[in-house]
């Protein structure tokens, strides 16, 4: 065989194989986001998390909070099984909380972080300590969320925030991009816990979704925005 021709043959071949390689059915959507590969940090594969978790923080000082809820599909009825949700916050004191001893993510994030896989009825819930705002400001409580279901990439969604919060305003409450669907959260006490409860649609106002299917009509949303990308770079 020609030198050339073998060439050719064996470049065709590496090109082919570097393909194959790649993520099938894998849509850009969402954006930018500068900490979204965190999802990926998670201690435990992805397949052997479980729909619940509890955050590091949970048995320190502070008002013990259960966040829970159902993840559904994009047309807002079914169920998403297997969507990996990682969520991150705020000591009592208002700052990502380090040990020194963090690689990664975890050197902006915190250790007060966790991931969950929701079950076959798209339920998740974890357990934790109602955050602080950061020090000296107006700046809402928040839990940081990003999401990743199958066949699709990391992005995130709106914070969780908190219905009673005196630093959430009419204009604060107009702002919200609705990422996922409402992030307001009302809590409840029960026993020894706050309860709040969010149900998550996914693919709800993410730019570049790309959903066509039928939608359940309970509010008003997008899943493709031609022409924007959106961005977001979360709070370290």
């Amino acid at each position: 065989m020609p030198y050339y021709s073998f060439l050719t043959v064996l470049c065709c071949f590496l090109f082919l194989s570097a393909c194959s390689q790649q993520p099938k059915n894998k849509v850009r959507v969402g954006g930018s986001c500068e900490g979204c590969e965190a999802i990926y940090e998670s201690p435990v594969p992805f397949d052997a998390l479980d729909e619940v978790d509890t955050l590091p923080d949970f048995n320190d000082p502070g008002p013990r909070l259960l966040i829970r809820g159902v993840i559904y599909e994009a047309d807002g009825k079914t169920p998403a099984a297997n969507v990996i949700l990682y969520v991150y916050h705020t000591n009592q004191e208002g700052v990502y909380p380090r040990r020194g001893n963090e690689k990664g993510w975890a050197r902006r994030h915190g250790y007060i972080r966790g991931w969950v896989r929701t079950n076959a009825k798209g339920e998740y819930r974890f357990y934790t300590l109602l955050p602080a705002s950061y020090p000296n400001s107006t700046a809402l409580k928040h839990i940081h969320p990003v999401i990743k279901e199958p066949g699709r990439n990391e992005y995130y969604i709106d914070e969780f925030i908190f219905d009673d919060d005196p630093f959430l305003k009419p204009e604060e409450r107009n702002r919200l991009e609705q990422r996922g669907g409402n992030g307001i959260v009302t809590l409840r006490r029960q026993g020894d816990l706050l309860v709040g409860i969010r149900d998550i649609v996914l693919g709800r106002n993410i730019p570049d979704y790309g959903y066509t299917g039928p939608l359940d009509n309970t509010e008003s949303y997008v899943f493709s925005r031609p022409g924007v990308t959106g961005s977001r770079i979360l709070q370290q």
